[in-house]
């Protein structure tokens, strides 16, 4: 088995067509077919359903796309590190991040770690919640900034950065904006503002509600956190959203307001792990991360 091999299976699989592979890889459609059937023959297994030159992956092709995937990571990672072995100070980091991070938390610390460590290059990638925890499971990238923070997942290392709560955002022309605090049993009959469903962020929120003996009336969604704001700017209801996201500023014709009884918190931190080492350079950050948002006490309180 040859790694030129593995290239071309996973190209194929990626598009589930011969020439679109061939032409992303800048080689010939015969080249990539034989290589296919090479590695097919010395497998013993099918790999792919051929219909003309579009293909689709057989069930077993599939498990070895996983596997494959996972060893491509081993090695890009082993190429990595062996770079950054001399100067971890001029590496390359992956690190994903949700919506909810990215206008304050990651922008925060990267701008400091890069007043320390100039010539480091980062890589982002912003993913929802089960993807930020199965990106670093299968090597997709080392290291991800999340909230909540997963307990009990073994082939994980999770460290708790900061303790936040969620908060309302409240238009200004609405009653609640001159109130100091909201018990969240209020906002029984309000229009709310939350992110899709399948975003954690929501299920911590309607979980909240439905302790107080209600299903929050949601009347907009927001694909991210900015646009919970403009909605909310606009008057067209209350949006509850983590505090940290207004701490650059609380958008005009906006107020935002604690929420009490009970508290919504959630816990923020980074995962990395469990089972593989980080590269030079991401040890670097991590350990930066640990150091940093201790100063975040000052925030919880």
């Amino acid at each position: 088995m040859e790694l030129r091999q593995i290239k071309y299976f996973i190209e194929v699989a990626k598009r589930e067509h011969m020439t679109e592979a061939a032409d992303a890889l800048h080689v010939a459609q015969s080249a990539v077919s034989r290589q296919i059937s090479n590695l097919e023959e010395e497998l013993g297994v099918k790999l792919f359903i051929r219909e003309g030159r579009r293909v689709k992956v057989t069930p077993i092709g599939r498990l070895f796309l996983e596997r494959m995937n996972q060893a491509m990571n081993v090695i890009d990672n082993a190429k990595l590190e062996v770079e950054e072995y001399l100067d971890p100070e001029q590496g390359t980091i992956r690190i994903a991040f949700p919506i909810s991070m990215a206008a304050y938390t990651l922008p925060t610390a990267v701008v400091a770690f890069r007043k320390q460590y100039p010539k480091v290059k980062f890589k982002l990638k912003q993913a929802t919640y089960l993807e930020l925890i199965n990106g670093v499971v299968n090597g997709d990238f080392n290291m991800a900034l999340i909230g909540p923070v997963p307990r009990n997942e073994p082939k994980l290392k999770s460290e708790i950065l900061f303790t936040e709560k969620i908060v309302a955002l409240v238009p200004i022309h609405h009653p609640f904006a001159n109130y100091k605090s909201l018990m969240l049993r209020e906002l029984k009959e309000e229009s709310i503002i939350l992110l899709p469903e399948g975003y954690i962020l929501r299920d911590i929120i309607v979980k909240a509600c439905e302790s107080q003996g209600f299903t929050p009336e949601v009347s907009f969604e927001g694909d991210d956190i900015d646009a919970l704001k403009g909605l909310a700017a606009a008057g067209l209801g209350i949006t509850l959203i983590p505090e940290i996201t207004l701490m650059d500023h609380v958008p005009p014709s906006t107020v935002r307001v604690p929420v009490e009884e009970p508290m919504i918190p959630r816990t923020v931190g980074v995962i990395i792990p469990g089972e593989r080492p980080l590269l030079p350079a991401e040890e670097l950050f991590y350990q930066f991360l640990k150091k940093i948002f201790t100063r975040l006490d000052r925030f919880q309180n």
